[in-house]
């Protein structure tokens, strides 16, 4: 009989898990790497649902099958939070002061939302730069994507 219960809330436990939703939060940070401190460096939150299905199209041969005329302002939403951060670099250089208040800006965005549930679950990084001579333009960008399980 105790064998029969612990097969049944094993069984059950399998299935309540299976059942659950999850649920992703992207968390973009981007970090100006443009000399004199003239670039534009952010935390960025949507805040605003969207369906991807309103802006797909399947091609066949080459074909649009379902065509959508999708102006690119519809693309764009409305409802966002921008945290202000510093450019990695001042007049004077590279500015490790502004690295270290970056870093403290978006560890506490990443323990706030630690503290409302969500778990990060990726993070993905990278550098866009023209990398020419007298290269004076770039972003550091990272992504991080967090999950929620909810029922």
């Amino acid at each position: 009989m105790r064998l029969q219960s612990l097969l049944l809330t094993l069984i059950f436990c399998a299935v309540s898990a299976h059942a659950q939703n999850i649920e992703y939060k992207v968390i973009t940070t981007i970090e100006s790497i443009v000399p004199g401190g003239m670039g534009r460096s952010r935390i960025l939150e949507n805040d605003q649902e969207m369906d991807y299905k309103q802006f797909t199209t399947t091609r066949v041969d080459g074909r649009d099958r379902n065509s959508k005329d999708v102006k690119r302002n519809t693309l764009k939403i409305d409802n966002l939070h921008e945290t202000k951060l510093l450019n990695f670099y001042s007049f004077g250089g590279i500015n490790f002061q502004n690295i270290a208040s970056n870093d403290a800006i978006t560890t506490s965005k990443l323990n706030e939302l630690a503290s409302k549930g969500w778990l990060l679950s990726h993070v993905v990084s990278g550098v866009e730069s023209d990398a020419g001579k007298d290269d004076g333009n770039g972003i550091f960008i990272t992504r991080y994507i967090f999950s929620k399980t909810s029922q």
